[in-house]
């Protein structure tokens, strides 16, 4: 019996770390403790566009879609912004709900952040991802986005 267990051990000891590294890495957002944040990460639907599991992350008020190598990952909490130059795009969602963004184009991806709302809500799409497929599945984050409120729009 000892050199059953002895067995067993490793083996539970592999499975659980299994399932620890298929959560996405995030770094968490500076106010990522606001109550509201919670309610919008539970909101979030469980894929984006066709094809885009959800998966879990390490962080508080975040989430992310796709596959691990490359991952979406919106971030509830990060740092509301101020008035800009920017692109500013006001996206529809299917649901009647109008959030407005402010997309950046990187290196590395598309990084979509809401502007007027507090909490503000940040979502990356990596390089690999965008050129892939539309990044139109913003749409589908609007009702949970739409949980924070709204204190200017875009113009």
């Amino acid at each position: 019996m000892p050199r059953i267990r002895s067995l067993i051990a490793p083996v539970v000891g592999v499975v659980a770390l299994g399932g620890c590294a298929a959560a996405v890495p995030v770094e968490v957002a500076p106010h990522a403790t606001e109550p509201v944040c919670a309610s919008v990460v539970l909101a979030m639907p469980d894929s984006l566009g066709d094809g885009l599991p959800q998966r879990e992350t390490t962080a508080q008020a975040t989430t992310a879609w796709g596959t691990p190598a490359a991952p979406v990952v919106l971030r509830c909490g990060v740092e509301p912004l101020g008035p800009t130059t920017e692109h500013c795009q006001t996206v529809e969602t299917p649901g009647g709900v109008s959030v407005d963004w402010v997309v950046l184009e990187g290196d590395d991806g598309w990084t979509f952040t809401t502007y007027g709302r507090e909490p503000a809500v940040e979502l990356h799409v990596p390089a690999e991802v965008a050129e892939q497929r539309s990044t139109a599945f913003v749409d589908q984050l609007g009702p949970a986005v739409a949980l924070t409120e709204q204190v200017r729009s875009c113009v």
